[in-house]
């Protein structure tokens, strides 16, 4: 979760019961060690907000999920949801928004939308555990199989028009 996220009036309840974490690397280890599973997504509320129907990554220079997967000696699972930006439409690429956000990392702009697109998760091939690989690279290789996925199994541009009528069509193709 984004460090913003914390600071939104009444999310912390919500975040206790979906067993959310503060994103510390420690905390984060600790847990996969543990052998639970950890959802981490590193374009975080940049991406949320910033991202488009045309699917870019927008990771930066994001590597702390790669140094948290090394250091617990876990392996990646990849998941692209397809359809997951027609869902709702957000305000963040107006420049005044983004500067705003970029300046004091508070979310003034509203989501709307929340529109009944079909999402599909996909699961990619787990990225095992290597001791020999730095979390620069291993970061590159996360991102290109998030983007395989991505090119696989989303019609770029996407269309929330084309995500609704998917949500109604009934079709005997459900070997996704």
């Amino acid at each position: 979760m984004d460090h913003t996220v914390f600071r939104l009036p009444g999310l912390n309840m919500c975040r206790l019961f979906n067993y959310a974490v503060h994103p510390t690397r420690e905390k984060s280890v600790n847990i996969l060690k543990q052998g639970h599973q950890l959802m981490v997504a590193p374009g975080g509320l940049r991406e949320q907000n910033y991202g488009n129907n045309r699917y870019k990554m927008i990771w930066g220079n994001r590597k702390g999920f790669a140094h948290i997967a090394i250091d617990a000696k876990v392996p990646i699972i990849p998941i692209f949801t397809q359809n997951i930006r027609e869902g709702y439409v957000t305000y963040g690429n107006i420049r005044p928004m983004r500067w705003l956000y970029e300046r004091t990392r508070w979310l003034p702009f509203p989501l709307y939308g929340m529109f009944p697109v079909k999402l599909i998760s996909h699961i990619g091939k787990p990225i095992p555990y290597d001791p020999d690989i730095t979390p620069e690279k291993l970061a590159e290789k996360t991102q290109r199989a998030m983007e395989t996925l991505r090119d696989k199994h989303q019609k770029i541009p996407g269309s929330i028009l084309q995500a609704i009528r998917q949500r109604f069509e009934t079709c005997n193709n459900d070997k996704q």
